[in-house]
């Protein structure tokens, strides 16, 4: 997960992406002063990005109102467009939304801070939900990385092997079933180990999420659905 390889769609290279969202980090601070001020920071990019999509409305039903019939060929309407692009990219989950032009996940230089946002999500889900719930940003980037190249990456595989133990050791938030394609992609020992512990622990939640990630991980044929679950549950509960 080097910073020297991979680009963004826009050309963006990793020192754009810590200049954007470097600050972000401060989200996952244990220190409550730093993720206090990366809150501020954050409420101030979310503000600025709502203003720069009003901007871009108002640029959009002014050249209709005109008549325009091709408004998006129109200069102003590109840059208020443009304008957009380059302020949410200051922002979360905003900056996360334009997606690589490289095929391997593991390459994108966005990867860091999408393993950000899910860290932040798994340690502070409240302080998350508050400012920035994307479920379907959430959704999304699990599934994007539970691929092998990723798996791969010793440090993307070290954060997303803690990632699997956090969400299995509390109660369930949506989307957390996700993970279950993760654990397929990085099975281990070192996962089963952290797996094993939780599933022995007296936490009710941990020995029942580990214990359904563990057979699934014993079952790679089933589907990760809703009713392979409550399946499960059925069986396991006594």
């Amino acid at each position: 997960m080097g910073h020297e390889t991979g680009r963004g769609t826009d050309g963006d290279d990793a020192r754009a992406w810590d200049e954007r969202l470097a600050w972000a980090y401060g989200l996952i601070s244990k220190d409550p002063g730093e993720r206090a001020a990366a809150l501020d920071r954050l409420a101030a990019a979310r503000k600025a990005t709502d203003e720069a999509v009003e901007r871009f409305n108002a640029t959009l039903l002014a050249l209709q109102e005109q008549g325009v019939r091709e408004p998006y060929g129109v200069p102003a309407l590109r840059l208020a467009h443009e304008e957009h692009l380059r302020i949410r990219g200051s922002s979360l989950p905003d900056g996360l939304w334009d997606r690589w032009d490289c095929e391997d996940i593991a390459k994108w230089p966005g990867l860091p801070y999408a393993l950000l946002f899910l860290e932040w999500e798994a340690r502070f889900p409240y302080e998350w939900t508050l400012t920035a719930k994307a479920w379907g940003t959430k959704q999304g980037l699990v599934r994007d990385l539970a691929v092998d190249s990723v798996g791969r990456d010793p440090v993307a595989r070290a954060k997303l092997i803690d990632l699997v133990e956090i969400v299995v050791r509390r109660a369930y938030r949506c989307k957390d079933r996700e993970y279950v394609r993760v654990a397929r992609v990085l099975d281990g020992p070192p996962l089963r180990v952290r797996l094993e512990a939780a599933r022995r622990s007296e936490n009710p939640w941990a020995r029942l999420h580990a214990g359904y990630v563990l057979w699934m991980l014993d079952r790679p044929e089933l589907p990760n659905s809703r009713r392979v679950w409550r399946t499960w549950l059925a069986d396991a509960r006594p």
